[in-house]
């Protein structure tokens, strides 16, 4: 595991994120400093980002909805989400690698 946004945490993984919601569609869009930046189609209204955030990450780790949570940072940008995920799982599955 060579990223500065993934570590162990528990039983699973924190990842840290930059969020830019209201984007056209949900994606990755690759590393951000020391984080993933992610783009989410919701707005940042009511939680609808936070929310559509997780699903999309549950999505792309092939884990179900109450295996990714957010640990800090709900009502900014910036993000802390744990998952019950590997590090070197997750990078995999975010990055693409095989």
């Amino acid at each position: 595991m060579v990223t500065s946004w993934l570590r162990p945490a528990g039983d699973g993984v924190e990842i840290a994120l930059h969020i830019q919601p209201g984007a056209s569609r949900c994606e990755i869009s690759g590393p951000h400093g020391d984080a993933l930046k992610i783009r989410v189609a919701a707005r940042a209204v009511e939680g609808a980002a936070n929310g559509a955030l997780l699903e999309f990450l549950a999505q792309c780790l092939g884990l179900q909805l109450r295996a990714v949570r957010i640990l800090r940072g709900e009502k900014s940008r910036r993000k802390a989400v744990w998952a019950a995920i590997s590090p070197d799982e997750a990078e995999r599955r975010l990055m693409g690698k095989t």
